[in-house]
């Protein structure tokens, strides 16, 4: 193991905040810094010409900026009120860059900004940073991207402000190699009146760590707060999500779902806080799994920790498998039993992916996730002989 890896304190299962996932495997690795010479890179995940801005990382560093945003010069600046989780820490130690965004108030931009993070080779480890700063009453859209090809490693950290009345709409689809790692931390803070929309697509990657948390720190604030995995094969994803209601009359909408197969692992840990001054707080929380075979598992673990009483707040847990009655109704009209099983999987997924704001980013989900269903009657058939 690389000396750099030894002198970090990686968490372990004992801790309770990680009892399900395991990072030997990511410790074990002597990872290394991406020390080639970097000016182009082509893939289908690029945006350029769709979005108004994109950044174009490869292995953590910019290689290419297509679009302009017609805004005052960028000033790189620390977000306020940072959670510094394990992994961020380890973050804050290796960044070598990530996107700078300071949105100035009363400014809408128009379409949305791209951000697009490649891993590429074996062995290679990047930790971007990303802040963005939204100023009072500013509206922005931004999509954070992640492909790659090898047994690589990610751990990015993004750290949102949003100001007075912003409008901000970011969307993270991790749609990372099958070897590779990916631990990302996500850390929101809202001002009063902001109305945040968060959500987390996670289909790729061997092993998944998302952390979010949003800090409601202004009255009147909102959040809506949505998340998708799919963990199939051996597939490893790790949902855990804190809403902290800090301040009265703050609303939050949580909505995670997961469709796992194979021997998928999938966990959803979600808590929301409403500290003792955040009276009027309306929450709900819903976490709902598919399950598409025998050896698929998934541990959801949704809490609520409330210092008040004046509050309306609700959550929920389901974990299930396809409806037969749904399967038998699509059968009946002559669909096969592949196709009929694939639609109603896609159905339950639809409900997230539909509210994906940016269209070509919609497509790009909609086309993976179709890939990844599988073609399960063959398999089926040979059970039953």
């Amino acid at each position: 193991m690389s000396s750099v890896a030894t002198a970090f304190e990686w968490p372990t299962p004992r801790l309770e905040e990680w009892r399900y996932t395991n990072l030997a495997p990511v410790a074990a690795v002597d990872w290394r810094d991406d020390a080639r010479s970097l000016s182009t890179f082509d893939t289908p995940a690029t945006l350029a010409g769709r979005a108004t801005l994109e950044l174009l990382f490869v292995n953590g560093r910019l290689v290419r900026e297509s679009g302009e945003l017609p805004l005052p010069p960028q000033r790189e600046r620390v977000a306020e009120g940072r959670v510094r989780a394990p992994l961020a820490v380890l973050n804050a130690e290796h960044t070598k860059g990530g996107a700078q965004i300071t949105i100035p108030p009363n400014t809408i931009v128009e379409g949305f900004i791209h951000l697009l993070f490649i891993g590429d080779g074996d062995g290679i480890w990047s930790h971007p940073r990303n802040v963005i700063d939204v100023g009072a009453n500013a509206q922005v859209t931004i999509v954070e991207t992640y492909v790659g090809d090898g047994r690589y490693y990610t751990n990015p950290v993004t750290e949102i402000v949003a100001g007075d009345g912003a409008v901000v709409d970011h969307t993270i689809v991790i749609c990372d190699s099958l070897e590779a790692y990916h631990t990302g931390s996500l850390t929101i803070r809202q001002a009063r009146a902001s109305n945040v929309t968060a959500r987390n697509i996670s289909i790729g990657g061997a092993l998944v760590r998302n952390d979010v948390t949003v800090i409601l720190d202004g009255e009147g604030a909102s959040l809506t707060l949505d998340g998708l995995f799919t963990p199939a094969g051996s597939q490893h994803i790790d949902n855990h999500t804190v809403i902290d209601h800090a301040r009265p009359n703050c609303t939050s909408v949580e909505l995670y779902k997961g469709v796992l197969d194979g021997s998928g692992r999938g966990i959803f840990d979600g808590r929301i806080i409403v500290r003792p001054g955040a009276q009027k707080t309306s929450s709900r929380q819903s976490n709902y799994n598919l399950l598409l075979s025998e050896t698929a598992i998934v541990d959801s673990k949704p809490t609520l920790e409330i210092h008040n009483d004046d509050v309306k707040c609700n959550h929920g847990s389901t974990i299930g498998q396809l409806n037969e009655e749904a399967l038998f109704y699509l059968r009946a009209r002559g669909i096969g039993e592949a196709e009929a099983r694939n639609l109603l999987v896609l159905a339950f997924a639809s409900e997230l992916v539909d509210r994906i704001k940016v269209e070509p980013v919609r497509e790009q989900v909609g086309r993976a996730l179709f890939r990844q269903i599988p073609e399960r009657l063959p398999e089926r058939r040979e059970t039953k002989r």
